[in-house]
């Protein structure tokens, strides 16, 4: 062999040997890269299923109720209250009122506890021909307020399409469901939570309070 290949040779390997470090550095950067790739969509996929189970824990877990007025007769209709969570409650109040009205027509303390899952009813016939009179034809709105886990909650307004002649209950349709959930109305302190316990409609400016389309509606038709 030839003196100048045999230097080739070791000028060669010695560069080889050189640029192993480097290679190294690359393969590992790119190994660096997948792997922080594959941590970051195992993290985001954890996130998401925290976030599923916090929506289903509160979904099971956080108060909601459902109002129901039935016809069970001409001159006879009652409430129908649902706790659709599994957490128990304590109703405290009723309200009834026409849609055109900003102010509750009818309404009436409660002190009944209801389980989750379980229904809780009672007779409105004269509360309800209290609020329509003996004549009337259109909406009508309930709304429950109760304790739960300490706090004090308000449903929305449920509507029913209501039907009065004579005195006597011709229809009693539901009409929809709030978009919205409960809401606490409970505040800090003892005079608020015995206040709003009271009444919790009669110092919001009529202005303010929250109200459909369909409401607007309604009170403009009322109006004119």
């Amino acid at each position: 062999m030839h003196p100048e290949w045999v230097n080739s040779f070791r000028v060669n390997f010695t560069t080889l040997i050189s640029y192993v470090p480097i290679i190294a550095t690359i393969v590992t950067t790119f190994f660096s890269v997948i792997l922080a790739r594959a941590t970051l969509r195992y993290v985001e996929s954890t996130d998401k299923g925290l976030a599923l189970a916090r929506e289903e824990f509160e979904r099971e877990w956080s108060p909601e109720l459902h109002i129901k007025l039935e016809r069970v007769s001409a001159g006879e209709a009652r409430i129908v209250v649902t706790n659709l969570a599994k957490t128990s409650v304590l109703l405290q109040m009723a309200q009834l009122r026409k849609l055109t009205h900003l102010v509750p027509s009818e309404r009436w303390f409660l002190n009944d506890p209801l389980v989750g899952g379980m229904t809780w009813t009672q007779d409105i016939s004269k509360r309800l021909l209290t609020t329509t009179e003996t004549e009337f034809e259109g909406p009508v709105v309930a709304s429950i307020t109760f304790y739960a886990s300490g706090r004090m909650y308000r449903t929305d307004w449920f509507r029913f399409n209501a039907q009065i002649r004579d005195g006597r209950i011709t229809k009693l349709d539901p009409s929809n469901i709030p978009a919205r959930r409960v809401r606490v109305i409970q505040r800090n302190g003892e005079e608020r939570r015995k206040e709003m316990v009271q009444d919790v409609t009669a110092e919001v400016d009529p202005n303010k309070i929250d109200r459909t389309p369909d409401e607007q509606f309604f009170e403009a038709s009322a109006g004119d």
